[in-house]
């Protein structure tokens, strides 16, 4: 069997450097083109010529293992199954609590010399075993996947690390002085080399493991969360559907119907798969899939797109389109696309230890072949290089990210702000153009009276009351805005009441015949003549994208309302903001080109791209990236899940779709653009933090390298300088919880 376009389901990574390393081994096969995602444990591949066979054995070469997906079933998309549930996090969770809790007794028997009764070092043995052993195993087991291929990782520093304070605290219990009765752990900062085989380093092996643990069940966790955008995009498509069947209706799941079945949506309903309309007028509330706004009117020999709503009349419908067919399931396949070229940023850890691993195995061998051609005895030449590898071993580089994560997440959870994990912020730091989704985001996302036009001797007040009277009896959004802006919309004088879809509504109102709706349907309806002046401030309203709907009384003309999507309050200073923050924003969105100039020059915005689809939206930012950008997106509709995947950085208001949300880096709770301000500056405060834990971390075993390898560094120091560094990073980590947003202007703008 040949491959065209092959995706494959990979397990066994624990880094995203496997990833680049299956990657770099698919594509040396002539005629593949594979790229992999770490996040999402998938390689996409483009081969001609080779079989599935052969892509498989080749990942298998490569230490891990390879699988065609299975489909998802429609009936469990509903179930996406919580991130507790995850067999390799519950296993990670499993061997994380129960190796803290061997490891801190021996931490304290080990570091107390008080407590250090008879033979408590056998008893910090039995304790250590199973943590070195079974707690350590998920490193053990990368590094020999590496060590088979030619590679180490930070995994390969860990696993060495640990082994060799396990092993050597073995070698000086049983053949060395340290098993003796009423043995004590003695502190100096320079010991003597031939002392090594009275040490133990029980404590470095136990605290290593546990730390590290903690780490790796952090990124875990995080890179479980990133799949769930997926998995949210498919719950916005419908279950079931009212297939009709010689005139008889009956529910079915969507899964089994066929291309040209005939189905009735009602109010309410979800349109179940790409249609026709045959029968019937409505309205569809499409703002999941296109980001607008004001619902689109159907009618008869229009096209509806599965997983929007139908808010308005019932309609009878032919599906023209099913399964991985329609344009719900191809939005589902640009995520994907955009996700999987996350997979390339790499973590601030690995991209150091791809330097700093090789060179310390490098220097305890050539600290422990230089004493033995210096003549020392072996268990000298073994100490040095022991001592090398354990002040090397990264017990607070497994600290740096995530303390810094959990004390800037925490942080950033109070102010309503949702980081992701360390992937997130590498580009924080650099980006330098931000996009802009209009509904929702720089907008309220909500219908409202914007502006009204009585004519001439009418109030304004009248106008209002004598067309909520009527709009009462829709449940059309525009309808709804008018009613909500009038505080006395007089139901109770509502006689009769007709809707016209696609039009307007009339009705019967104190013995008046009130209509409202589209001004050139009014106008023909009612028989009535247009002012030239209102003409005029009817199209002002269309050119800023407002609907315009215009109201007669028994054949007079009342006046004319504008209805619109409003901007935030907060989006003039957010916009303002954003750009001492040195990134230029760009206004992109579904809408109109009115509706988008309108608002991009309320808030400051000069450049614009209106009426862009989903997949335009994606090639935008991609087009943005081309041109060396680093470009953040703000958005929170499924037409913008994958824009916000592709983009370096990816905000979802918390408002929004849980796809969008799921596609996203960080999750805007308070919806409010200045939020997007705070979380830049949050996320760029973190990295940075980061980034000097982990020179620190780096600094303290660094600066003790030379003393490790001349043979003098007592094991205590070892084990003392890493618990300084570690302390340093936590309480580097801690300074976080003091990130203030800025205050708010004197204008009274919200904040985030």
């Amino acid at each position: 069997m040949t491959a065209s376009d092959v995706e494959l389901a990979i397990t066994g990574m624990t880094c995203a450097s496997c990833a680049t390393r299956i990657e770099r081994k698919l594509n040396r096969m002539p005629g593949v083109e594979a790229s992999v995602n770490y996040a999402t444990e998938k390689a996409r591949v483009h081969a001609d010529g080779v079989s599935i066979a052969d892509l498989i054995r080749t990942v298998s070469e490569a230490g891990y293992a390879a699988s065609i997906p299975a489909p998802p079933e429609p009936e469990i998309s509903d179930r996406a199954p919580a991130t507790g549930d995850d067999p390799e996090i519950v296993s990670l969770r499993r061997r994380l609590v129960i190796s803290g809790a061997l490891a801190l007794p021996v931490a304290v028997l080990s570091m107390v010399p008080a407590w250090q009764f008879e033979y408590w070092q056998w008893l910090a043995l039995t304790l250590t075993a199973p943590v070195a052993v079974w707690g350590a195993w998920p490193f053990h087991r990368a590094a020999a996947v590496n060590a088979r291929h030619g590679a180490a990782t930070m995994d390969t520093l860990i696993s060495l690390g640990v082994i060799a304070a396990f092993g050597w605290s073995l070698y000086a219990l049983f053949f060395g002085g340290a098993g003796m009765p009423g043995m004590r752990m003695s502190f100096t900062l320079i010991g003597s080399p031939q002392s090594g085989g009275h040490e133990i380093y029980l404590e470095v092996a136990a605290l290593v493991t546990v730390f590290l643990l903690a780490g790796r069940y952090a990124e875990a966790r995080a890179k479980r969360s990133s799949a769930e955008a997926l998995r949210a995009l498919m719950r916005v498509g419908a279950s079931e559907a009212g297939l009709l069947v010689d005139g008889i209706e009956r529910r079915v799941p969507v899964s089994d119907l066929a291309v040209g079945d005939v189905v009735v949506v009602r109010p309410g309903e979800k349109i179940p798969s790409d249609a026709l309309v045959l029968a019937g007028s409505s309205a569809i509330d499409a703002a999941m899939l296109t980001g607008e706004s004001v619902p689109v009117e159907v009618a008869q020999g229009a096209r509806v797109t599965g997983g929007t709503v139908n808010v308005g009349g019932m309609l009878r419908l032919e599906i023209t389109r099913v399964g991985a067919d329609t344009e719900l399931a191809h939005m589902q396949r640009l995520l994907e696309d955009a996700q999987t070229g996350k997979a390339r940023i790499q973590r601030l850890a690995d991209r150091v230890s791809a330097v700093f691993v090789p060179v310390v195995i490098a220097l305890a061998a050539v600290s422990f072949v230089g004493w033995l051609i210096a003549g020392a005895p072996l268990d000298l030449a073994f100490t040095a290089a022991v001592a090398t590898l354990i002040i090397a071993c990264p017990c607070a580089l497994g600290l740096a990210t995530p303390t810094a994560l959990l004390v800037g997440t925490g942080r950033g959870s109070q102010l309503g702000i949702l980081i992701r994990g360390p992937q997130v912020l590498e580009q924080t730091r650099s980006v330098d153009t931000i996009v802009i989704d209009k509904t929702g985001t720089l907008t309220t996302g909500r219908m409202t009276l914007e502006d009204a036009l009585p004519h001439a001797g009418v109030y304004r007040a009248e106008l209002l009351r004598a067309v909520a009277a009527v709009e009462i009896g829709s449940e059309h959004p525009v309808a709804r805005a008018i009613v909500a802006a009038t505080s006395d919309p007089g139901s109770s004088a509502l006689e009769g009441f007709w809707s016209h879809a696609g039009f307007g509504v009339e009705g019967a109102v104190a013995g008046a015949v009130v209509v409202a709706g589209r001004p050139e349907w009014v106008r023909a309806h009612a028989a009535i003549t247009m002012p030239p002046d209102h003409e005029q401030w009817i199209g002002k309203a269309h050119a800023r994208g407002a609907t315009v709907v215009t109201v007669a009384r028994d054949g007079r003309l009342l006046g004319s309302l504008a209805i619109a999507d409003t901007l935030a309050s907060s989006s003039v200073i957010a916009v303002a903001r954003l750009r001492e923050l040195g990134l230029e924003p760009i206004l992109l969105t579904g809408d109109g080109p009115g509706a988008a100039r309108h608002m991009a020059r309320l808030s400051g915005i000069d450049i614009v791209h209106a009426g862009v689809s989903p997949k335009q939206k994606l090639e935008t930012i991609r087009g943005l990236q081309a041109e060396g950008r680093v470009v953040a997106m703000v958005g929170d509709g499924v037409n913008d899940a994958a824009a916000l995947a592709a983009a370096d950085l990816g905000l979802a208001m918390g408002a929004g779709t849980d796809a969008a949300i799921a596609a996203s880096d960080i999750t805007l709770v308070s919806n409010d653009l200045l939020s997007a301000v705070e979380a830049i500056r949050l996320a760029r405060r973190t990295l940075g933090t980061i980034r000097g834990n982990l020179f620190w971390a780096f600094a303290y075993n660094v600066a003790a390298l030379p003393i490790a390898m001349l043979g003098l560094l007592n094991p205590l120091v070892a084990a003392a300088a890493m618990a300084l560094s570690s302390i340093f990073v936590v309480t580097n980590s801690l300074r976080l919880r003091r990130f203030r947003p800025l205050p708010a202007p004197a204008t009274g703008a919200s904040e985030s």
